[in-house]
């Protein structure tokens, strides 16, 4: 323990592992917000250009940040406050990884946008051949609920073997990952995005035109 005063002037640094770990995790908590901002900007900027809407773009930032604060809170109730620790093998409870969320967050935008825009695309088919946005939703489900599914059952079991590879940490990320795309999948891609794009009606393809403009 090194006494200090502050008349002294005398700077006092802490070194090792511990301080190195409490650095990093007050650097990531610290942009965390912008790095939010930005993932979710550039997702919505991606889908306005591929669909010329406003609303899809923000129903889907909105449905992903669900899914993946899901999946990250599924992650803190096994690793940091132990339920089914145990049976899973990873050891006792002990604080969460602090660059999970970021980590997390990233890799299930790609993912979940995969999925939005597979599905969307369908719909958005059926709206410029119909004009029926309803009959274009549930057309669109239709034709690919079942591969969206699909390929959700190979993630979820590639990520789900993480949580066995012996390494919490690589655990962590897997079991946070396999969760949030299962409710992406059964939950909000299957179920709230279809809702609401019916509830949205001929809205989700409103652009204003000076966006529209823009954007050509």
């Amino acid at each position: 323990m090194i006494p200090a005063h502050e008349q002294d002037g005398l700077s006092v640094y802490v070194g090792g592992q511990t301080a190195v770990h409490k650095d990093f995790a007050s650097a990531l908590s610290g942009k965390m917000p912008l790095f939010v901002t930005i993932v979710v900007a550039l997702g919505c900027l991606l889908l306005m250009l591929a669909f010329r809407s406003m609303l899809i773009p923000l129903t889907a930032a909105v449905m992903n940040l669900l899914s993946a604060g899901a999946g990250f809170r599924i992650a803190v109730a096994v690793f940091e406050w132990g339920w089914g620790s145990s049976a899973l093998g990873v050891g006792p409870a002990g604080p969460v990884e602090s660059f999970l969320p970021p980590m997390m967050l990233a890799v299930l935008f790609g993912l979940s946008m995969d999925y939005e825009v597979f599905l969307v695309s369908r719909i958005h088919e059926e709206w410029l051949r119909t004009g029926d946005n309803n009959l274009a939703v549930r057309r669109g489900q239709a034709a690919t609920g079942q591969i969206i599914t699909a390929v959700a059952i190979i993630m979820i079991c590639v990520f789900t073997a993480f949580v066995f590879a012996g390494l919490r940490i690589i655990a962590e990320f897997g079991l946070g990952v396999a969760a949030a795309i299962l409710l992406d999948v059964l939950v909000v891609r299957t179920i709230l995005v279809p809702a609401a794009m019916q509830l949205f009606g001929k809205w989700n393809w409103y652009l204003p035109k000076a966006i529209d403009h823009q954007l050509r």
